[in-house]
């Protein structure tokens, strides 16, 4: 079973409800029509790392974004969105609407995922994710400034030419979902490399006969997703796996690969082209 902290309690509590077979996720956005910035894509990413790691624990979810009153999402904004999206390995989620929700899909929700200083409108239960803060360095504001608002150049504003979008989701995920995230030049090379460095061993491992996930490491990375989407702790001790002696290549390949499922990093992009 999945515990996640409800902002509204400050105390755990167990999703889904009992009463339900398919995990309902609402994401809710700030966007308007300024447009879409860096914490827009930082709160579609937790939800789509809790939907990830819901599956991973056998349970059905399906996602829906709501966002402010908005008659249609400009096309520019819509286009920067769905791009930057796809680049971010984020799953597109299964309905977009206005806020509050025209119906009962986001008012039900299991779970309702909140843009820090956004405002779950509508929502009759269910518990509730403040996503914190995701500003460039150079730009930080205040809890209610939108002014590092990123599209339409939205791609290319979070990860510059050159730059692996997934190297932004990795740097996200190595941040407690609620705490802030300032995203510098240096963060986000240190998150290129060590996503570049991951691949090439994964590829490297995968030449050798495969081997089962070691118990004790499957163990502890459902035991820390299922409490609080403790995604930080599954890079370290993914980090820790990577220099350990007694767990042979074929191992270390798998549980990667594994999971790999919930943190949407591409870790076997390189697996049969690392001599090239």
């Amino acid at each position: 079973m999945l515990r996640i902290v409800d902002t509204r309690t400050g105390h755990l509590a167990e999703i889904p409800s009992v009463r339900r077979h398919l995990l309902s996720i609402c994401v809710h956005l700030p966007v308007s029509d300024a447009g879409i910035g860096m914490m827009d894509l930082r709160t579609l990413l937790v939800g789509d790392v809790l939907a990830r790691t819901a599956e991973l624990h056998g349970l059905q979810s399906r996602t829906f974004l709501t966002m402010p009153d908005l008659p249609h999402l400009p096309h520019e904004q819509a286009v920067a969105l769905d791009r930057a999206m796809s680049a971010l390995g984020v799953h597109p989620p299964a309905t977009l609407g206005a806020h509050p929700p025209d119906g009962t899909l986001c008012a039900a929700a299991d779970v309702h995922v909140r843009a820090y200083g956004t405002t779950a409108q509508g929502a009759a239960g269910g518990v509730h994710m403040d996503v914190g803060r995701a500003v460039p360095a150079s730009r930080e504001t205040d809890a209610t400034d939108r002014s590092h608002l990123l599209s339409p150049g939205l791609l290319d504003a979070v990860a510059p030419a050159g730059t692996d979008p997934l190297a932004v989701r990795m740097l996200m995920l190595g941040h407690p979902y609620g705490t802030p995230v300032t995203v510098t030049d240096t963060a986000l090379e240190e998150a290129r490399r060590a996503l570049g460095d991951w691949r090439l061993l994964v590829a490297d491992w995968a030449e050798e006969p495969s081997r089962p996930v070691p118990a004790d490491v499957l163990r502890h990375a459902h035991a820390v997703l299922a409490d609080d989407l403790g995604v930080p702790a599954v890079l370290e001790t993914l980090g820790t796996l990577a220099t350990r002696d007694d767990v042979p290549a074929g191992a270390k390949f798998e549980t990667f690969a594994f999971l790999d499922r919930v943190l949407g990093l591409d870790l076997a992009r390189d697996v049969g082209h690392q001599h090239r």
